[in-house]
C-alpha cells in the first residue's frame, strides 16, 4: 500500500515539474530588452491564487443570480402545504373584494342615472316621486371606481348625456316659472304667497380639491343637478300653490248681469259695492266649484240666501249664492269642476241666478280675471295635481 502512494506521488511530483518549468520571459520597454526567469514554484503559487480568487468570484457571481431569480418571483422558495393553501385564501380574497367593490361601483352608478333621469323627467312632464327625488345621492368611493373603470364606462356615457340635458330641463323649468308668476301677477296676486324657500339638501365635510379630470367632471355634473333640483323645487312650490286659484267656470254659459264694484242696489237704487259678479240661468242649473277645496260653510247665509263657501288654502276663496239646493256638506273636501249646487234665487235677489265671488284673504277681489286666464292655469294645475296626486280635493299646504 505505502509503496503504492509513494508511486503515485512520484508521479505527482514529475507532472507538477513538467508544468512547471523554469521559464524565461522577454520584456521589451520601447528602448531596452530585458529578460526575466520565472521559477516553478512561483508559478505555481501564482495559479493557486488565481484558482481560489476565479472560485470566489464564480461563488459570489450565483449567489447574485439566485438572489435575482428569488426577487422577481420566477422560481420561489418551496412553501408548505399550510403556507400555499394560505397564499390562495389571500388571492381568492383579494379577487371577492374586487368584485364586492366593482358590484358597489356599478350600483351606486345605475342608482344615480336613475334618479337624474327622475328629475329631468319631472321637470319636463311633471310625473315624478318628490320623495325619490329628494334622496340623497349614492357615494362613490374613487378607488373603488378605478378598480370598475371598465365596467362603469357605459354608465358613464349615460350620465355624461344627462349632464346636457339637465341644463336644457333647467331653462325650460326657469321658463314655465316666469311665465306662472307673470299670471300670477296679472290676477293681483303676489307670487310670495304661493312661492316658498326651497332647503338645500343636507351635506358637507372637509374641502379636499378634485384632483383629477374625472372628478372635475363628476363635480360639474352634481352642480348641474343640485341647480336643476333646486329650480325644480321652486317651480313645484309655485305651482302646488297656484292649486289654489280657481280656474274654472262656476256654470257651463257663462254672461254677467252684473259685474264686479259699485253698482246701483236692485232694491235700493242707491250706489252700493258689489262684491262679486251675478251669472243669471234657468232655476236648476248645475253649480261647480273652481278649485279644490274644503267646504268652510254650506247653509243659509242672510242676504246670500242659500250660500256654498269654499277655502282653497293659501287665503283663497269662493263663495256661490242664493242657489236653490246645496249639494255639499260643511269640512267635507271638493275637487275642481265637482258639482256642489244648483241655481236659483234665495235671499236677496230679484231672479235666478248665481252669485260668484273670489276673496283673498278676507277681502273680496274681482273674479273676472280669474274667469279669463282659466286655460293656462288649468294646465299648470293639471300638472301639479300629477306631481301629488294625494293631494287631490284640498287646499295645497296653507
Amino acid at each position: 500500500m505505502s509503496k503504492i502512494s509513494i508511486a503515485s506521488a512520484a508521479k505527482l511530483i514529475a507532472r507538477y515539474q513538467t508544468y512547471f518549468t523554469t521559464r524565461d520571459v522577454i520584456f521589451h520597454d520601447g528602448r531596452d530588452l530585458r529578460r526575466f526567469s520565472i521559477g516553478g514554484r512561483t508559478q505555481a503559487m501564482m495559479a493557486g491564487v488565481a484558482g481560489i480568487t476565479l472560485c470566489f468570484s464564480a461563488y459570489g457571481v450565483a449567489q447574485a443570480a439566485v438572489g435575482a431569480v428569488a426577487l422577481s418571483g420566477i422560481v420561489d422558495a418551496p412553501l408548505s402545504p399550510e403556507a400555499k393553501v394560505a397564499q390562495m385564501q389571500a388571492r381568492v380574497s383579494k379577487m371577492q373584494a374586487d368584485v364586492a367593490a366593482i358590484k358597489n361601483v356599478a350600483e351606486a352608478h345605475a342608482a344615480r342615472v336613475e334618479q337624474r333621469q327622475a328629475l329631468i323627467s319631472a321637470v319636463m312632464t311633471g310625473k315624478a316621486d318628490p320623495r325619490a327625488l329628494s334622496m340623497a345621492t349614492p357615494t362613490i368611493d374613487p378607488e373603488d371606481a378605478k378598480v370598475a373603470a371598465d365596467v362603469i364606462k357605459p354608465l358613464q356615457q349615460v350620465e355624461s348625456r344627462q349632464v346636457s340635458l339637465a341644463v336644457k330641463a333647467r331653462q325650460a323649468a326657469e321658463q314655465r316659472y316666469a311665465m306662472t308668476i307673470q299670471h300670477v301677477r296679472r290676477l293681483g296676486i303676489a307670487p310670495e304667497r304661493f312661492a316658498t324657500r326651497a332647503k338645500m339638501p343636507a351635506m358637507g365635510g372637509p374641502f379636499e380639491a378634485a384632483d383629477s379630470a374625472e372628478a372635475t367632471a363628476e363635480a360639474r355634473a352634481d352642480l348641474q343637478f343640485r341647480s336643476l333640483f333646486m329650480t325644480w323645487k321652486k317651480l313645484d312650490s309655485l305651482e302646488q300653490g297656484v292649486i289654489a286659484i280657481p280656474s274654472v267656470q262656476p256654470v257651463e254659459h257663462l254672461s254677467f248681469t252684473s259685474n264686479y264694484g259699485v253698482r246701483s242696489d236692485p232694491f235700493r237704487g242707491t250706489a252700493a259695492m258689489h262684491a262679486g259678479v251675478d251669472i243669471p240661468g234657468p232655476l236648476g242649473t248645475p253649480v261647480y266649484a273652481t278649485a279644490d277645496g274644503i267646504i268652510g260653510r254650506a247653509e243659509r247665509a242672510g242676504g246670500y240666501g242659500n250660500l256654498v263657501e269654499i277655502n282653497h288654502g293659501k287665503g283663497i276663496q269662493t263663495r256661490y249664492g242664493h242657489l236653490s239646493k246645496i249639494l255639499v256638506a260643511a269640512n267635507t273636501r271638493v275637487k275642481r269642476g265637482q258639482l256642489i249646487a244648483l241655481m236659483g234665487s234665495t235671499g236677496r235677489s230679484t231672479g235666478s241666478h248665481l252669485h260668484y265671488e273670489v276673496r283673498i284673504d278676507g277681502h273680496a277681489v274681482n273674479p273676472v280675471p280669474f274667469l279669463q286666464t282659466a286655460d293656462y292655469l288649468q294646465a299648470v294645475q293639471d300638472r301639479a295635481l300629477k306631481m301629488t296626486p294625494t293631494s287631490i280635493g284640498g287646499p295645497a299646504g296653507q
